[in-house]
């Protein structure tokens, strides 16, 4: 593994026009001045800017829709800018694409994962650069270069393994080692924790000091607040589609970033009222699917937020799919206000006014080709009949763009134009269209920016108010904690234990994820 190391010659031994080249260089790896792009409908940047230093883990934040992102695809050559000027090691730069971009020392790691699921993991990694004996793929160096790249970022992960057999949060560590593997001077990282535990994200900054130490620049995008305190030097705000400022870590504060980012202050990030806590409307016992998880039994209220907690792998996404009907039940018997209910599909959950908000917004949420009210009716196309009740549907879309607050050009706009908390409003409200009694969310806020966030939990509190019942699966605690009436948690496949909204804490919910509690009490 090749590691390159930013040094810059000796100023004094330079004429005087390379002296200044040498300045700017050392001073600054990256400079992006005067950005503007726009699609149709949509001024995306106008005359923004950033500035990153050799060395130096550089935030990038804004609220969903603040041209984060639309930045780093005009620098890494997948949108072609529209004005101003990108200086990259102190030359003029502009890249036709993402393979120039890599070539020239630029990688970046995606929000939204792009694996190719029927390939290894070693396939996935040096995609179109494999070792190769002529034209012929040399396999065996292509695994000892995989194993030699994982050592040495201490990964876990079998090279042979097919990407698609992989949890999403070991997808990311493995674009994440792909990013590293091109020894690029300037690494973007976008959300890169989203889908990690805890122990993955500690491994990830460890990385991130590697890559430090070496003179890489990291630019890093989230939304988590306690990341970028603790591990960027440097933190540029956009809002709108327009450079807000930058500054020095150590001159932040959640409270400062949150105004800069959202022009206004969030009093209250989660917005729980107290909702009247009806019978029971859903009830699950001895639920199993003979492979992730088993023995899982609760009920489920009207107006109550149940909130599911568990570490990464737990076996909480499953245990809702299969009351879904996306998996298959080894065992167990599921109750719908009092009667057995037998649910063999998604449809069938329909049916009995069950909906699921699912995990991965990209890959089983959003049709990003598709227009805003067409994502929008999906679930419930028969609804409006055949031939279709077109007005009858604009008149629906309308409705929920407005009672959800749905920031888009109009309805006809294609949905992976909008930012991700927009979306997320519009696969809510395509799973309202079908009238739920219930409602699972699987990580509802996931890779979304703070005001998005607060406006999100403030329709999953009206819902309860309304009678509904909610399942919401989280990895953030602070929402787990804010927005649950009860918790229940889970540990590698088995219930731990179901803990009311007052006795919840971060530690005691900690304590049962790990299985610390249980075998304390059975110790006794």
């Amino acid at each position: 593994m090749v590691w390159r190391i930013i040094i810059a010659p000796q100023a004094s031994l330079l004429p005087n026009w390379e002296q200044e080249k040498v300045r700017i260089m050392s001073e600054y790896i990256l400079q992006m001045t005067g950005i503007d792009k726009s699609f149709p409908g949509v001024k995306a940047l106008q005359n923004v800017q950033l500035k990153v230093r050799p060395g130096s883990v550089h935030a990038v934040m804004g609220e969903n829709g603040a041209g984060k992102s639309t930045l780093m695809k005009c620098l890494v050559g997948m949108y072609t800018k529209d004005a101003g000027e990108i200086l990259f090691k102190g030359q003029n730069t502009v890249f036709r694409n993402m393979h120039e971009a890599l070539s020239n020392g630029i990688s970046m790691i995606h929000q939204e994962l792009s694996p190719v699921p029927e390939r290894s993991v070693k396939e996935n990694v040096w995609l179109g650069r494999e070792p190769r004996r002529g034209l012929i793929i040399n396999h065996r160096k292509l695994y000892t270069d995989t194993v030699e790249l994982f050592e040495h970022l201490n990964m876990d992960i079998d090279p042979d393994e097919k990407m698609g057999n992989l949890s999403i949060a070991k997808m990311q560590m493995v674009e994440i080692a792909k990013a590293v593997s091109y020894d690029s001077a300037v690494v973007v990282m976008d959300e890169p924790t989203s889908a990690l535990t805890h122990s993955e994200t500690e491994h990830l900054f460890r990385i991130i000091e590697q890559l430090k130490e070496k003179g890489v620049a990291v630019i890093y995008i989230s939304h988590k607040m306690d990341e970028i305190l603790r591990i960027c030097d440097e933190i540029s705000v956009y809002r709108d589609g327009e450079y807000v400022g930058t500054d020095y870590r150590e001159n932040m504060t959640i409270d400062r970033i949150i105004s800069m980012m959202v022009g206004r202050e969030i009093t209250e990030l989660f917005p729980k009222i107290e909702c009247p806590i009806g019978e029971t409307i859903l009830k699950v016992e001895n639920l199993s699917d003979g492979k992730r998880f088993s023995d899982v039994s609760f009920e489920l209220r009207r107006g109550e937020i149940l909130g599911f907690a568990g570490l990464v792998g737990a076996g909480r996404t499953e245990v809702v799919e299969t009351i879904f009907g996306i998996r298959r039940a080894a065992s167990g018997t599921i109750t719908k206000d009092g009667k057995r209910i037998i649910i063999r599909s998604a449809e069938d959950a329909v049916k009995h006014k069950i909906a699921l908000l699912t995990e991965d917004r990209r890959h089983s949420g959003t049709v990003g080709v598709l227009t805003v009210m067409e994502n929008m009716v999906l679930a419930n196309l028969k609804k409006y009949g055949f031939p279709i009740r077109k007005q009858k549907m604009r008149q629906d879309t309308q409705e929920y763009i407005e009672r959800l607050k749905v920031r888009t050009p109009d309805m006809y706009t294609r949905i992976m134009n909008l930012s991700g908390g927009n979306q997320q409003k519009v696969l809510v409200s395509r799973w309202l269209l079908t009238e739920p009694d219930i409602l699972f969310v699987d990580e509802p806020t996931r890779g979304i920016d703070v005001g998005a966030k607060a406006e999100i939990h403030t329709i999953l509190t009206k819902l309860a108010s309304e009678g509904k019942a909610i399942i919401m699966i989280s990895s953030e605690m602070p929402e787990i904690l804010g927005m649950s009436d009860r918790v229940l948690v889970m540990c590698e496949g088995k219930m731990a234990g179901i803990i009311e909204r007052q006795d919840a804490t971060q530690e005691l919910i900690m304590q049962y994820a790990t299985g610390e509690l249980q075998e304390e009490e059975s110790e006794r």
